[in-house]
């Protein structure tokens, strides 16, 4: 059997290197203990996305923890991630849920994680300890589970977020990709109740995504560009595979990047609907967002990169908003989860009480804030580099960069280093994968590539030959 090595996103694998109903069975069997020992007679809700065989594998999942004594629900479809974070919220008998989704990776891979009883992820402690207890063969224990409809009531709740009156009179044009995941057909069924016309693509069935990576970024996003041009429409909205992340497009087919549109929902969020509080980030989000939360006056955390690591901040009770770099955004007032959905409905909120095209409200952010540019790349290596790069960046200096003294220099987060005109640059190894991930961001975008390349170079003197 596969060994399981948990992250802080759960488990995943590749469908035919092990993920599938056998290992599914240990890994539910483990959550379910740990579960029915603090609770016992509890309820867990459990959710899918549209990938191969999800609602088999749901299932069998829910068959499991359910021979625990636990009352199991499963989804009647397949569901976002938020719609499963939301229903478990919103039940107080709810200890708990599972999704098994592997969100933004190619349909070759499957995954599955555990939610809290809050709907947001659980500490890495649950995780921890699940691993210590999953059993070395499947496990053949059912019992009885039953399916609820847990989609629909959270798209009701998400219609009743935004201001319908002032959508409606808009009557914008949308385009809406949910990218052939679990976002199909919720988020166009909410923005035509508003009033919206809305051309949705990617909407049918389609397990192998096409050939797409079912994340909201280039190249991935360019059918959602062309649809918006070809349809005239105001704005493209793109979903990830288990749609908790966005990508928006303005009305000439040019993607807004996670970089402005965070500083976008916080601009709306705080003139216009007078909300108010903390904004939490990860390192490598943009100095976009450090701009606008001074503008706002809002106060800005940084912390290491990990959904995880910004929601274990909304304990505090003082967040408006949780944003990675990847176009995941949090609004703890609703769900402590990043929730695409919401954030597309707040984006095209903000367009209809403004009165003003997409473009337009991101050439005022620039005129605001100034302008940078926001660059990332993989640099292959082999395992063994990986680990020796861990190895060095804790106590790894660099003195100067393209002619510039850093004026700060972080390693809780790899290597990170910030210069006096905001630009930085930060080298991190990835947890699950053999490569460094190197982010760099400045005024001027040849400056950005320089500032990834330099360090990168300088970094790599210092691995073992």
């Amino acid at each position: 059997m596969s060994i399981i090595r948990f992250d802080n996103k759960g488990w995943r694998a590749r469908f035919d290197e092990g993920f599938d109903e056998q290992n599914l069975s240990r890994i539910a069997d483990a959550f379910a203990y740990i579960w029915a020992d603090a609770h016992p007679g509890a309820t867990v809700i459990v959710g899918y996305d549209t990938r191969y065989n999800g609602r088999v594998y749901a299932a069998a999942v829910a068959g499991v923890i359910a021979s625990y004594g636990l009352r199991v629900l499963v989804s009647s479809s397949a569901c976002p991630t938020p719609a499963l974070g939301w229903a478990i919220a919103q039940d107080p008998q709810a200890v708990g849920g599972v999704m098994l989704t592997a969100s933004s990776a190619s349909c070759e891979f499957g995954g599955i994680s555990a939610r809290g009883a809050d709907g947001g992820p659980v500490s890495d402690d649950f995780y921890d300890a699940a691993a210590r207890i999953v059993a070395s063969s499947p496990v053949s224990s059912r019992g009885a589970f039953s399916y609820a409809d847990i989609a629909d009531p959270y798209v009701l709740h998400l219609r009743d977020m935004v201001d319908a009156s002032a959508i409606g009179a808009a009557s914008l044009d949308v385009v809406v990709d949910p990218m052939y995941g679990s976002g199909r057909g919720y988020l166009a069924s909410v923005l035509r109740s508003l009033g919206c016309r809305v051309h949705e693509i990617h909407n049918e069935p389609n397990p192998d995504f096409s050939g797409l990576h079912p994340t909201p970024s280039e190249p991935w996003i360019d059918k959602c560009e062309q649809a918006v041009t070809i349809f005239g429409a105001d704005m493209g909205l793109v979903l990830d595979g288990d749609g908790d992340r966005f990508g928006v497009i303005d009305k000439n087919g040019h993607f807004v990047t996670p970089h402005k549109s965070i500083p976008l929902i916080m601009e709306h969020l705080v003139n216009n609907r007078d909300e108010w509080g903390r904004v939490v980030v990860t390192h490598s989000c943009s100095a976009y967002v450090r701009r606008q939360a001074e503008r706002l006056g809002c106060e800005l955390t940084a912390v290491p990169t990990g959904f995880t690591r910004i929601y274990s901040e909304f304990v505090e009770k003082d967040v408006l908003l949780g944003a990675e770099e990847y176009g995941g955004i949090a609004i703890p007032s609703h769900l402590p989860e990043r929730d695409g959905l919401l954030s597309s409905l707040l984006l095209v909120e903000y367009v209809a009480k403004t009165g003003r095209p997409l473009d337009e409200l991101v050439k005022d952010l620039q005129a605001s804030i100034g302008h940078l540019y926001y660059i990332q790349r993989n640099i292959k290596l082999d395992v063994a580099s990986i680990q020796s790069f861990r190895n060095i960046l804790p106590g790894l200096n660099i003195p100067e960069v393209c002619g510039m003294r850093p004026v700060a220099v972080g390693h809780s987060d790899g290597l990170i280093l910030r210069f006096a005109n905001d630009s930085w640059v930060q080298l991190r190894p990835s947890r699950t994968e053999a490569y460094v991930r190197a982010c760099a961001e400045a005024p001027d975008l040849g400056l950005a590539n320089k500032l990834a390349d330099e360090t990168c170079k300088e970094a790599l003197k210092f691995l073992p030959l």
